[in-house]
């Protein structure tokens, strides 16, 4: 133990455990990020490589944040209006479509329901996607959504700033966070995946998922006119 912790002193500092735990506080709310990967998981379509993409979009937040965004102030204005419309526009589109599973599941879900069949159909089988479409819908729950920005790059970030020559140390216990926060919402989903086969639970998490996205819309609008 001694000899690891004299190769790599770093782990062992106070910067470091306080970026782990203030990324941890921040990431662990349900969001739309979080959302997608469990969702992701149910579906058993690119779990791990939706897992990779978002821990490495959220470590290139943090590094945005700790390495300059928190010098210069923060977001500007302007970016910061074009953040909040593009989430606004992404999460109002994805929750209608998950409103929509949730009034007329798929074809498939019902027959694999219904049919009593030794292999029915998974009630939240969806389109396959392809493992560009997959990193490419990870980035835009990440990129797109303006809390990520605002509480991955801005706060972490800004925090950083009060651990002085720590301040690097900080900024990788924040990404180790997000890589560990990320794999654990990974492997909870797979687990859950494996034994969660019903329509009402699918029915259930879209709803969920449509009130959420429209609830976080909502207040990123809200908070635009105040």
């Amino acid at each position: 133990m001694t000899t690891f912790t004299a190769t790599l002193p770093g782990l062992a500092a106070p910067g470091f455990t306080a970026g782990l735990v203030m990324s941890l506080s921040l990431i662990m709310a349900i969001g739309p990020q979080n959302a997608h990967v469990i969702r992701t998981g149910l579906q058993r379509q690119h779990l791990w490589l939706t897992v990779l993409t978002c821990a490495l979009a959220d470590i290139v937040l943090i590094t945005l944040g700790v390495a300059g965004l928190a010098q210069l102030g923060g977001l500007s204005d302007k970016l910061h209006g074009a953040l909040i419309g593009a989430g606004v526009l992404f999460l109002l589109v994805y929750g209608w479509q998950a409103a929509r599973r949730f009034w007329q599941p798929p074809a498939a879900a019902l027959a694999g329901a219904g049919a009593g069949a030794a292999a029915p159909a998974q009630p939240g089988a969806a389109a396959p996607v392809t493992r560009r479409q997959a990193v490419l819908q990870a980035l835009a729950f990440s990129w797109l959504n303006p809390h990520a920005w605002l509480d991955t790059a801005v706060l972490i970030g800004t925090a950083s700033l009060a651990w002085g020559p720590q301040q690097p140390v900080f900024g990788l216990g924040a990404a180790a966070g997000s890589v560990l926060w990320f794999l654990l919402l990974g492997g909870a989903a797979f687990w859950l995946g494996r034994r969660l086969n019903s329509l009402h639970v699918w029915r259930a998490l879209d709803g969920l998922v449509a009130l959420l996205m429209w609830g976080t819309a909502a207040a990123l609008v809200a908070s635009l006119l105040r």
